[in-house]
């Protein structure tokens, strides 16, 4: 790739990192994405409600938030048209290129970003160099502004080169709530898919290295749940009172003593918990989030249904009602090894890259997989592909970036991967 079209897509990732929106208010980001997509030339696009199924979400942001959100891209010249298929939070976009009869081949990228505020230091490269999240509280801090740009590189060299078929990028909203992978699997665009890529950045795989395609990713259930009592005089009349608190306390004890399962690893995590006005006051309103994890979707299973039990005897035994919500979730399905060998097949003849691995285990969840599980359902295959890169802290963190250099990397070896599997090897 020349130099001015690395440069072009450095400042392009540069300004997705500049601008990050959380899950579902993806408005901003989504209209430059459709700009991009029409510079570039499709043959159809399906934008918001028309990329998803809008019933399938989970882990929505109330009305408040949406419209806030919503308002802030329209002062930044989000288009009207763009606002309008997106109303409601049902962001992302589905790109396709169509050459008539021949393979069908996805790929796709997630647009989201997280509720971490951003280092501010002149050693972290985008406060430096000044593209550093103008939104408080919300950044790119997992790689999400690289996997836009890569995408739209994809699709620029695919449209380039000579091939019979169909190429669909999906452009998924909300992976780090797991809540928009369900909905465009449920849309139908990935129903007729015979190969799909799914990419991302770093998890400690340096910059030149290629996963062709991960395994063993974590199945994954999040809760936010809710303990309902009644506040009384801590100190007159505590028996008066139903104390939500002691029945959030319950749960966070017992649910990190749920017995661990022979057959998979699990994992447990209450990461929020909210109660109590004060320390004379019985709390009458208690607040969990918790997430379930474990390495076979049977044994996460038994691990939700254990949990679901925790929740409903913590609540019972201290007289509150309980209310809960699945805030996300996500299977575990495992990469084809004919794609994966595909891309280790290419990657190997791209001169940046310095090593291929058929395979790494994942270690975390993706809702990438409700794509994959789609398309192996109707016969097809799917691959997850780490392009490796230099990131000086983990992911989710203030001062998480990456190399730039990896961006090029990823939109060469997608690119080989791409054509091969529509039959263009040129």
């Amino acid at each position: 790739m020349a130099f001015a079209e690395s440069d072009a897509r450095i400042a392009q990732r540069r300004t997705f990192h500049a601008y990050p929106e959380p899950s579902w208010c993806e408005f901003l980001t989504t209209s430059r994405l459709v700009d991009a997509v029409e510079a570039i030339g499709v043959d159809r696009l399906h934008v918001g409600s028309s990329a998803l199924d809008a019933d399938e979400r989970v882990g929505v942001p109330d009305v408040d938030t949406l419209d806030r959100w919503r308002e802030r891209a329209a002062d930044r010249g989000a288009r009207v048209d763009v606002l309008d298929a997106t109303a409601g939070g049902t962001t992302g976009l589905v790109a396709v290129l169509d050459r008539g009869p021949g393979p069908i081949v996805g790929l796709r990228v997630d647009i989201d970003a997280l509720p971490v505020t951003e280092a501010d230091d002149d050693e972290h490269q985008p406060a430096a160099e000044k593209f550093r999240s103008e939104n408080a509280g919300v950044m790119h801090a997992c790689g999400h502004d690289a996997h836009m740009t890569i995408g739209l590189g994809v699709l620029e060299a695919v449209k380039a080169s000579d091939f019979a078929g169909t190429f669909k990028l999906f452009f998924q909203p909300a992976e780090e709530v797991l809540g928009g992978g369900r909905p465009m699997a449920e849309s139908g665009h990935a129903d007729d898919i015979d190969a799909l890529f799914a990419v991302h950045v770093g998890f400690d795989h340096p910059t030149g290295e290629i996963v062709s395609g991960v395994e063993k990713p974590l199945a994954i259930r999040q809760t936010h749940a809710r303990f309902t009592g009644e506040s009384a005089h801590a100190g007159a009349a505590p028996h008066e009172g139903r104390n939500a608190v002691q029945a959030m306390a319950t749960t966070v004890q017992n649910v990190y003593g749920i017995a661990r399962h022979a057959d998979a690893l699990t994992r447990v995590n209450v990461g929020r918990v909210e109660a109590g006005t004060a320390s004379n006051v019985v709390a009458d309103d208690a607040v969990l989030e918790l997430e379930a994890r474990a390495g076979t979707n049977d044994v996460l299973d038994y691990l939700t249904d254990r949990v679901d039990r925790v929740l409903e005897h913590a609540g019972a035994m201290h007289d509150c009602t309980l209310s809960t919500e699945t805030v996300g979730r996500a299977p575990r399905v495992d990469s084809d090894d004919g794609l994966a060998d595909i891309v280790g097949a290419v990657a190997t003849n791209v001169p940046a890259v310095e090593s291929v691995r058929p395979s790494a285990p994942f270690g975390a969840s993706e809702d990438a997989t409700y794509l994959m599980r789609r398309v192996q359902e109707r016969g097809g295959e799917a691959t997850y592909v780490i392009v490796g890169t230099d990131h000086p802290t983990g992911h989710h963190t203030p001062t998480f970036d990456i190399d730039e250099a990896s961006i090029d990397i990823g939109i060469d070896v997608l690119t080989r991967a791409i054509r091969r599997t529509l039959g263009d090897d040129a």
